[in-house]
């Protein structure tokens, strides 16, 4: 596999990541997004949070097959050093080591921006998802019961946090870490 990581460009990627995001709507619980956005609205989502996140992506073959991103953890300003990651890998790249690197990366990102720790929320059950988390260093910090209904079903949230720095600093924004490749 010849995979590429890349910063996110909203107007090459927009149309894959929603095409590698729907299954996850449609199809599981991963998401609590109950209907498939339209492209406008899903392009205007992924431009916001690019503006003040990493956003990155996993290329094959001029294909986008995945990406990763951080987000604002709660809105208060005391929260800026911790952020919630997301990843999604379309179906047919799973279990192939994807996901690891487009998270590991995004988590070296965060690391250089001066983050302090990282919070994955997960729709229980998911033990592929857990099992993910934990091997990337994630530990369980607790679970919210029955906070998503979705499939004529509730849905636990657990959620799994890392630290990757201990002291807060000056966060470096993303626009200046943009400047340089995620190849190495």
């Amino acid at each position: 596999m010849a995979l590429k990581l890349d910063w996110l460009k909203v107007e090459r990627d927009a149309e894959w990541l929603l095409e590698i995001y729907k299954p996850f709507v449609l199809e599981t619980a991963i998401t609590f997004e109950l209907e498939l956005p339209t492209l406008s609205d899903f392009s205007a989502r992924i431009s916001k949070i690019h503006n003040t996140h990493p956003f990155i992506v996993a290329i094959e073959n001029s294909q986008t097959i995945g990406y990763a991103y951080a987000n604002v953890f709660r809105e208060r300003k005391a929260y800026d050093w911790i952020k919630e990651l997301s990843v999604y890998v379309h179906p047919a790249f799973q279990k192939k080591g994807v996901g690891i690197k487009l998270y590991q990366t995004l988590m070296e990102i965060l690391t250089q921006q001066g983050i302090c720790r990282v919070v994955g929320g997960i729709a229980l059950p998911n033990e592929k998802s857990v099992k993910f988390h934990e091997k990337l260093g994630f530990q369980h910090v607790g679970t919210f019961v029955k906070s998503g209904y979705k499939f004529n079903q509730w849905w636990d949230v657990g959620f799994w946090d890392k630290e990757l720095n201990s002291t807060a600093k000056e966060i470096i924004p993303i626009s200046e870490l943009r400047k340089h490749s995620l190849e190495s």
